[in-house]
C-alpha cells in the first residue's frame, strides 16, 4: 500500500470506502469499550484485598491508631514513604488522605490565602499570577491552578522533561510566575522520565519569586513496565545543596499500588516548611486515616515488598501496553507520516500524535463508534491543544480483549480522520 501522503484523489477515496467498512463493521457491535481514564482494572485491584485484614490497631510506638492524633502521620508510615521517596529523614513526610491531588489544592489554596514563610505576600494580592504547565501534562493538574484564577503558561515538553530554557526564561525577570507542575518520572502522558540534567537545572534555577514552587508529583515512581527500575535524583537532596530546599513538594500515593478509593497518599518537603505547613494544617484536620496508614504499612512493608507488588502488577499490564502498540505499528506505520506515539518504560499511559488538525475528529469518530478516550486537547492549559495532534491512550483498565478491539477500532478512526483531512485540502 502506498503511504497516504503520495496517494492522489481516487486512490485516497478508495482507501477512504475501504476504512469507512471497516468502521461500519465495527459500529455494528455495539462496542462500550473506555480507555479515558487510568485506572487499575479489577485483577490489579483484587492483588491488594489481604491488604483489608488489619489484626491490630496499635501502631509500633503504641498509639491506637483508632484514636486521635498524630497528624504528620503514625512514625511506621514517615518512616515507609520517606523509604519510598527516598528522602534522607521520616522528619520530611507527611502523611496524607488517599489523594496527593487534595494535597496539592490545599497547598495551592495556602499560598493562595495565606502565603508561604518566603512569600512576600499571599498569591491572591499579586498581579496577574502565573503557573508553568509542561505539555502535554495531567489535565488535573491544570484545573487545580486554574480554578485559583493563575494564568496557565504552557511549556513544551521534551523526552528530557520540560524545556528548561523556556523555564528558566520564565521564572528569572517575572515574580508573578509562582510555580510548575512536574510529573518527573514517567510523565502523564509521555511516559518520559526527567534527565539528570533537568532535575539539577530545578534545583539551582533563579527565580524573581521567593517563594517559586515546584510540584514534584511522583505518581509513577514504581510503575515500572520493564525490567529495568530506573531511579533519578532526589530533587528536594539536589535543592538542599543549592540552599533551594524551600521551593520543592514532592507528592505520591498508594493509589495505583493498592485501591484508588482507599490509598494513602504522602507529601515530602524541606523540614521547614514542613513545620510551616503542619501548623497551618492543624487547624483543618486532628489526622488523617491512620488505620489505612497502619493497613498499607503492614501490607507492603517497606519498598523492596512495593516493588514485588507491583512486579505482579506489571504482568497484567504489559500484554495491554504491548497489544497497543503492535496496532499502531501494524496499521499506522505503513500509511506514512500520519501519526507517532511513545513507547513508555513505565506509567499508565501511550501518547498519541496524529497529524495535525484530526485528533478531535479522531475522538469524535471513536465516540460514535462506542469507544471513550480522554478528550482531544485535555492535556493542555485550558483544553486548548495548538496542533490538534494529541491524544492520550489509558490501556491498563480494559481487558486485553477489548484493548486490542479498541486499539484497530482507534486505527480505523486515525485513517478516516486523515484521510478526509488530505481529501479536503487535495484540489480538483
Amino acid at each position: 500500500m502506498k503511504e497516504y501522503g503520495s496517494m492522489d484523489r481516487a486512490a485516497l477515496e478508495a482507501e477512504l470506502s475501504s476504512q469507512q467498512s471497516q468502521y461500519d463493521a465495527f459500529k455494528q457491535k455495539g462496542l462500550k469499550l473506555d480507555m479515558s481514564r487510568g485506572k487499575p482494572c479489577p485483577e490489579q485491584l483484587d492483588l491488594s484485598n489481604d491488604m483489608m485484614k488489619l489484626e491490630s490497631y496499635i501502631g509500633e510506638n503504641g498509639v491506637d491508631a483508632r484514636n486521635y492524633g498524630y497528624l504528620e502521620g503514625m512514625p511506621e508510615a514517615r518512616r515507609f514513604f520517606a523509604d519510598l521517596m527516598r528522602v534522607p529523614s521520616p522528619e520530611q513526610v507527611l502523611v496524607c488522605g488517599n489523594s496527593a491531588l487534595s494535597t496539592m489544592y490545599y497547598l495551592v489554596d495556602l499560598g493562595w490565602r495565606v502565603g508561604f514563610a518566603d512569600s512576600v505576600r499571599p498569591w491572591r494580592f499579586c498581579t496577574n499570577i502565573k503557573f508553568l504547565c509542561p505539555t502535554p501534562g495531567y489535565d488535573r493538574h491544570f484545573k487545580v491552578t486554574e480554578y485559583f484564577g493563575f494564568q496557565l503558561i504552557p511549556v513544551p515538553m521534551l523526552e528530557s522533561g520540560p524545556d528548561m530554557d523556556v523555564v528558566e526564561q520564565l521564572v528569572k525577570d517575572d515574580d508573578s510566575v509562582k510555580g510548575i507542575w512536574c510529573v518527573p518520572q514517567y510523565s502523564n502522558p509521555d511516559g518520559y522520565t526527567y534527565s539528570d540534567e533537568t532535575i539539577d537545572r530545578f534545583a539551582k534555577m533563579k527565580t524573581a519569586a521567593p517563594d517559586f514552587k515546584i510540584f514534584w508529583d511522583e505518581a509513577y515512581i514504581v510503575h515500572h513496565l520493564t525490567d529495568e527500575i530506573i531511579e533519578t535524583p532526589v530533587l528536594l537532596n539536589e535543592c538542599k545543596k543549592y540552599g533551594t530546599e524551600d521551593r520543592v513538594f514532592m507528592f505520591t500515593s498508594t493509589s495505583k499500588i493498592t485501591f484508588p478509593g482507599a490509598g494513602v497518599s504522602a507529601l515530602a518537603c524541606s523540614e521547614a516548611m514542613m513545620k510551616y505547613i503542619c501548623k497551618r494544617f492543624s487547624v483543618m484536620i486532628i489526622s488523617y486515616d491512620k488505620m489505612n496508614q497502619l493497613r498499607h504499612v503492614r501490607f507492603l512493608k517497606n519498598k523492596e515488598g512495593v516493588l514485588a507488588h507491583m512486579a505482579k502488577h506489571r504482568r497484567r499490564l504489559v500484554p495491554c501496553f504491548d497489544a497497543v502498540k503492535t496496532a499502531f505499528n501494524e496499521e499506522l506505520t505503513p500509511c506514512g507520516d500520519i501519526a507517532h506515539w511513545t513507547n513508555p518504560k513505565g506509567g499508565y499511559f501511550i501518547s498519541l500524535y496524529v497529524m495535525p488538525g484530526c485528533a478531535k475528529r479522531v475522538a469524535q469518530l471513536c465516540k460514535e463508534c462506542g469507544l471513550t478516550l480522554t478528550g482531544a486537547g485535555s492535556a493542555y492549559p485550558y483544553h486548548k491543544d495548538p496542533q490538534d495532534s494529541h491524544l492520550r491512550i489509558a490501556p491498563t483498565y480494559p481487558s486485553l480483549d477489548e484493548v486490542e478491539t479498541a486499539s484497530d477500532l482507534l486505527c480505523v478512526c486515525v485513517k478516516l480522520a486523515v484521510i478526509e483531512k488530505l481529501l479536503a485540502e487535495k484540489v480538483e
